[in-house]
């Protein structure tokens, strides 16, 4: 069984004013577990207040020592150029068009060891494409923009499958913490957590890694 660690999801669209609420909560989050990654989810902006946003959150999710990932959606400027001025450790793209195309040309553009990682991935097919243009980790589940939830079933699957399969780390999201200990034993490097889970409830993070201790053990 892999040494599996914690990642936080942000909700979808999180902009300034969400983020007064949210970053106080993300900061005793990643104090209560061992939270490797954080991937937050903006809203678009223009991009002085965007990788200011960044900057903010990087200063929270680093001094725990986790990586800061971001995502913007619909976002018209370079978001690599925000990471790298915000201090972000690396970007997020869901739902490639062209997995091979896009992926490899952010792979090249990410340099001094930046993250690249990817999710939305509605086949099999497209998982592997995403994984052979050189990201760092693929995410399965995770909720919508919508805020519905993907077939817990299916997520647990492509996880497991992945993970047995290839070399390259996923990451299985949970939406509710009922879903989390089946995704623990999939095996997956990584256990997502969405904000539905954590941001009013800190402690959830604490629950989430005791079970993971519990299927090390």
């Amino acid at each position: 069984m892999v040494d599996q660690r914690l990642a936080l999801l942000g909700p979808h669209g999180l902009d300034a004013a969400g983020a007064e609420t949210l970053l106080p909560a993300l900061e005793a989050a990643c104090a209560a577990g061992d939270v490797a990654a954080v991937i937050l989810r903006f809203a678009p902006a223009d991009e002085r207040a965007l990788t200011g946003l960044v900057k903010r959150a990087a200063a929270i999710v680093q001094v725990r020592e986790a990586a800061l990932v971001i995502a913007c959606p619909g976002f018209n400027g370079d978001l690599v150029q925000v990471a790298a001025r915000g201090g972000a450790d690396g970007v997020h793209l869901d739902k490639p068009r062209d997995p091979e195309g896009e992926l490899s040309d952010l792979r090249k553009r990410l340099r001094d060891g930046r993250i690249l990682g990817t999710g939305g991935l509605e086949s099999k097919h497209i998982a592997m494409e995403a994984g052979e243009a050189g990201v760092d980790y693929l995410m399965f589940g995770g909720l919508y923009p919508d805020g519905a939830a993907p077939d817990t079933e299916i997520v647990r699957a492509r996880a497991g499958w992945w993970a047995e399969i290839f070399e390259t780390p996923c990451v299985a999201v949970a939406a509710t913490e009922a879903e989390l200990p089946g995704l623990v034993e999939t095996g997956a490097e990584f256990i997502g957590l969405e904000s539905t889970i954590w941001a009013t409830d800190a402690d959830a993070v604490g629950r989430a890694q005791a079970l993971i201790g519990a299927q090390e053990g």
